[in-house]
């Protein structure tokens, strides 16, 4: 491959929003919204129920029914609510004291038409959708951005380290938009959300190769795949957030937008994730496919990028002396294995600062996505691994080998 024939994708620039709905979320975390009757109510979802309009006189408007909200700051970001000069309490309902509820920055369109085009196109960029503080710390916990000159220490274990990541992965209105999408509310994270941190190549290293996420794993070099097209069966949708602004020259990640709908993994031809990470494969082969059937979404830091796990993807190449910082969510159906265990993690978040945190629906949703469970006899059991089990069978394994 020719330098002219590197770094041919095609942009899909999305565009800073200029509109912005209004959360408002009440003491347990759930957020205030109008019911079908007309009456305001609180929701743990993140649908277009809870979508509000700030006017110009500063109240707020529903975005489904005929209802106007007053605001009595107590700051900038906490108000207590009053409708028709009754104020609400922690569940919408008139109250004669009433109760603060944070004011968050929420979503640029209303969630039903994000999942319109979710639908149609098997991708979608909520753009800018966290909040500014949401968006700092995770910045801090990757130590990019405004905090590149932290050291990130990975041995540290960022889940638990910070608040951000637990409360990244309770943002509602993408759980929203993942649970119509698989069409079942029962998902889980596959793996613990992790940081993806992507500094400048240097012509060297090994590039990440074209796959589809787990648990298609098409071209991805590891044992266990999906053997056949799973149709309407959508088996995972993976969930990313742009804690760095994405660009192509900042190693964005590249796609092939559409290819869900073929139902199989990427040509070889393009250059598999599991040709590109044999050792030497870069400097014999040159980069995996960068041409202009390929497609890069270029969005602003604190956008989340959702898209069916088939699609055919690569990380990107940071030509830039900035590091790039991602999160990442591998999110399944309850019924599909986990590809790595949460259950660890999870306990150590428990025992963590950050989890105090949290409020009671973010840590709801936090043990909803990471607690993998079963049915026995006597209810529901939690599952983690067997270390004595796993010992055995590494043991036996050498002992065949030799």
């Amino acid at each position: 491959m020719t330098d002219t024939e590197i770094f041919q994708e095609r942009v899909v620039k999305v565009p800073i929003p200029e509109h912005h709905y209004t959360l408002l979320v009440s003491p347990n975390g759930n957020y205030l919204g109008v019911d079908d009757e007309g009456f305001t109510t609180t929701y743990p979802v993140g649908n277009d129920r809870v979508m509000w309009d700030e006017t110009e006189s500063g109240s707020l408007r529903s975005a489904v029914g005929d209802i106007e909200l007053v605001k009595e700051s107590a700051d900038a970001n906490v108000s207590r609510l009053t409708l028709d000069g009754h104020t609400l309490d922690d569940v919408g309902e008139p109250s004669s004291t009433g109760v603060l509820y944070n004011v968050e920055h929420g979503p640029e369109k209303l969630p039903s038409e994000y999942l319109d085009f979710f639908r149609k196109n098997g991708w979608v960029c909520l753009t800018s959708i966290l909040p500014p503080r949401l968006l700092e710390e995770l910045e801090k916990v990757a130590c990019t951005d405004r905090f590149a000159h932290l050291k990130f220490e990975r041995s540290r274990g960022p889940f638990s380290q910070s608040w951000g990541i637990a409360r990244a992965a309770a943002e509602p209105v993408s759980l929203w938009l993942i649970r119509e999408y698989m069409q079942t509310d029962d998902v889980r994270v596959a793996h613990t959300p992790g940081l993806a941190i992507l500094g400048r190549d240097d012509g060297k290293r090994v590039v990440q190769g074209w796959h589809s996420d787990y648990p298609y794993h098409w071209g991805v070099p590891v044992r266990g795949h999906v053997p056949t097209p799973s149709g309407e069966t959508v088996l995972g949708v993976q969930r990313n957030f742009c804690v760095s602004p994405f660009t192509k020259m900042g190693g964005a990640t590249a796609f092939k937008l559409g290819s869900h709908a073929l139902d199989q993994g990427p040509p070889k031809e393009w250059g598999l994730a599991s040709d590109h990470y044999q050792e030497g494969y870069r400097e014999a082969h040159g980069l995996p496919y960068t041409g202009p059937d390929a497609d890069i979404i270029e969005a602003p830091g604190g956008s989340i990028i959702l898209y069916d796990s088939r699609t055919w993807h690569r990380a990107g190449v940071n030509r830039t002396d900035k590091k790039r910082a991602a999160l990442l969510m591998a999110i399944t159906p309850m019924y599909v294995m986990p590809k790595n265990d949460t259950s660890q993690s999870y306990k150590a978040l428990l025992a963590s600062a950050a989890y105090e945190k949290l409020n009671e629906r973010e840590r709801g949703e936090v043990e909803r996505l990471m607690v993998h469970q079963f049915i026995g006899p006597g209810g529901e059991y939690a599952i983690a691994p067997d270390r004595e089990l796993t010992a055995t069978v590494r043991s036996r394994r050498r002992y065949k080998a030799s």
